[in-house]
């Protein structure tokens, strides 16, 4: 994976995640359910004032901020190509597209739209959330698992 194809992978989460949100907002607000499947999963509507999954609720400013900063980190780290890999790439796209989907929303609504309940995971989340998580997750994997990506790939490919 190129630099261009992982900021266009980032860029299609954005709108996806933007549009489904879109979707909710203007037909599940304020107070709106829609039952998906029977006691297992549901759309609803909900505003978070916190970070991802609902906790620590009312700092949307300080979250602006950290998720800046965050979103900085990644891209340094994909232009001056401190990793490399295709489970490095698919972190940044999944990290990118879903703190800059969710960064947009604090920036311009003041909060984050929720909506994804599942009956055996309490929060309220959405796509942008579990974008961050798995790539969050590959992100630790590609750290504990790959002694040098760059190297590693170098090698490979000679």
């Amino acid at each position: 994976m190129t630099t261009a194809i992982v900021l266009a992978a980032a860029a299609l989460i954005i709108v996806i995640d933007q549009i489904i949100k879109y979707f909710v907002y203007t037909n599940l607000s304020p107070d709106g359910r829609v039952t998906v499947i029977d006691n297992l999963f549901s759309l609803i509507y909900s505003e978070n004032r916190g970070a991802a999954f609902g906790i620590f609720q009312d700092g949307t400013i300080f979250f602006i901020i950290v998720t800046s900063a965050l979103i900085g980190v990644f891209f340094y780290l994909l232009i001056h190509k401190k990793f490399s890999g295709k489970l490095f790439y698919t972190s940044v796209a999944l990290i990118l597209g879903g703190g800059i989907g969710n960064l947009i929303d604090r920036i311009f609504r003041g909060f984050v739209i929720d909506y994804l309940s599942l009956s055996f995971f309490s929060p309220i989340c959405n796509f942008a959330d579990y974008c961050i998580t798995i790539g969050s997750a590959l992100f630790v994997l590609c750290i504990l698992f790959t002694s040098n990506g760059k190297k590693e790939e170098t090698k490979e490919e000679e």
